[in-house]
């Protein structure tokens, strides 16, 4: 029987699943991580750890059974620099959720001959989700770890390095890595890469389906000589994983920060959004990402002592729409599309002593609602046409999350019928390189959430007042984001 494996390094967890050709799930696996914040606007991972669980994983899903192929992804873009025998060399860098590149992407963008000019190359202006101004801000900063740097991975390179040695990217990891890659002739960009980037060797490219080499030596159960993946960003990997890679379709990937992923035929850009390249050949996609939303909900169960997630959902329900006249900016952590503020901070509006948890719980799920809507709006002003929402991540258990997602933006969304995420999609890439499987026969549907029309005017009203709450309280934040920089150290 053959058997693929996938596993995803994530933000806050490693996951695993093991299943067959046709798609069913043998067994899964999660290894709960943290991120490492050691300065306000750094977040930060070490690399060894994705090696350590995925071995873990691996380890404990094989469990004596031979795997015919391996499949691969993880959180990005992130920035993992090694030396020329691959060893690392800082922790990573994670991707828009560390904003500690402002002043690169300031001095980067002039450089280089304004934003609009490095969106017509690249896809997507400088922003604290490029990985280019982080290089430029290890260079200024660590300049002895920049001397030594010969290799730069993200997670799925990183598992395809250490289990093949093949040193490769996938195109759409390179799309991300703004301003190296040039998203027209789908190389990188010689002239932008020498400059910024002389003494990195940057890895050769394939699709994420593609075999980027066989095991060098049995591992973590795992035979020598196994096909490995190129694999891919986990987003990417989600959106395969629900058949949700097709032009016309929109995956809303609900996690640890939410996601979207706007698939087309043709490349389209935004000045506030990332164009890439898709996950396949031929398509092209534009994307956004909130900085936060799974992590404020974590944030808040925390904080209110509640014993469990399904009481605060039930409580939250139980508050109604509007939480009861609050509104909450997600701006936790920055914030990346549409606004590119990286000094953005959260804002609770309307407390009273009278509200309680579930309010405050409901008010959260409505800003990243009132997020994904502003989102869309400008997807759809970029001339994007969205004929399909699927909706994918751990967020769509229990499903109020989805059903406020749709009142506020009035989009129906497609729940598929495996919402396992991108470990699922990474065991597809790796089944799909070898045997062409489907994934409408892995996957198909399993429900659809419509919206109600019955709150459709009051969050209309919400709508108005979450776009308005933003630019009033700005020059606020943005000076409370200065105090908070003020304990980081110089290097910040």
């Amino acid at each position: 029987m053959s058997l693929f494996l996938g596993v995803d390094i994530g933000t806050s967890s490693s996951k695993g699943v093991l299943v067959d050709a046709d798609g069913r799930v043998l067994a899964t696996a999660v290894r709960p991580h943290d991120v490492d914040r050691p300065f306000p606007g750094h977040v930060e991972m070490d690399g060894e750890l994705w090696w350590d669980e995925f071995v873990s994983i691996a380890t404990e899903l094989t469990d004596g059974r031979q795997v015919t192929a391996v499949g691969v992804s993880g959180m990005g873009p992130c920035v993992l620099l090694t030396d020329g025998a691959g060893r690392p060399l800082r922790p990573a860098i994670l991707y828009g959720v560390d904003t500690r590149a402002t002043a690169q992407i300031a001095a980067l963008t002039d450089t280089l001959g304004g934003a609009e000019r490095i969106r017509a190359r690249c896809g997507s202006a400088l922003s604290t989700q490029a990985v280019g101004p982080k290089l430029a801000w290890i260079a200024e900063h660590e300049p002895a770890v920049w001397a030594r740097a010969r290799r730069l991975f993200m997670p799925a390179s990183w598992l395809a390095y250490r289990l093949t040695g093949g040193y490769v990217l996938d195109h759409h990891s390179a799309s991300q890595c703004t301003p190296l890659f040039d998203t027209h002739d789908l190389s990188w960009y010689a002239p932008w890469a020498d400059r910024l980037a002389p003494d990195l060797e940057l890895p050769r490219l394939g699709w994420p389906a593609d075999i980027a080499g066989t095991t060098t030596r049995a591992v973590a159960g795992i035979p020598a000589g196994t096909p490995v993946v190129t694999g891919t960003i986990d987003a990417w990997a989600e959106a395969v994983s629900a058949d949700a890679q097709n032009p016309g379709d929109l995956m809303l990937m609900y996690g640890t920060t939410m996601f979207l992923v706007a698939t087309t035929d043709h490349p389209t850009t935004a000045p506030a959004m990332w164009g890439t390249v898709g996950a396949f050949p031929g398509t092209r996609n534009l994307a956004g990402g909130m900085a936060t939303s799974g992590a404020i909900t974590g944030w808040l169960r925390e904080l209110s002592g509640s014993p469990s997630y399904e009481s605060l959902l039930a409580a939250a329900a139980a508050s109604g729409p509007g939480a009861r006249g609050l509104l909450v900016l997600p701006y936790f952590a920055g914030e990346r599309t549409p606004i590119m503020d990286p000094d953005a901070r959260g804002v609770v509006a309307g407390l009273t002593l009278d509200h309680t948890p579930g309010d405050l719980y409901r008010a959260v799920l409505e800003a990243t609602a009132l997020g994904v809507r502003h989102n869309v709006d400008v997807l759809r002003a970029a001339g994007v046409e969205i004929r399909r929402v699927v909706a994918v991540g751990g967020g769509t258990r229990g499903g109020l999350w989805t059903q406020i997602v749709s009142d506020v933006t009035g989009l129906a969304q497609v729940v598929p019928t495996v919402t396992i995420g991108a470990s699922y999609g990474a065991a597809y890439l790796a089944a799909y390189a070898l045997t062409g499987a489907s994934i409408t026969r892995w996957n198909p549907p399993s429900t659809v959430v419509e919206p109600d029309p019955l709150v459709r005017a009051d969050h209309d009203e919400l709508y108005r007042l979450y776009r308005d709450l933003y630019p009033a309280t700005r020059p606020v934040a943005h000076a409370l984001a200065r105090r908070q920089r003020r304990r980081a150290s110089p290097a910040s």
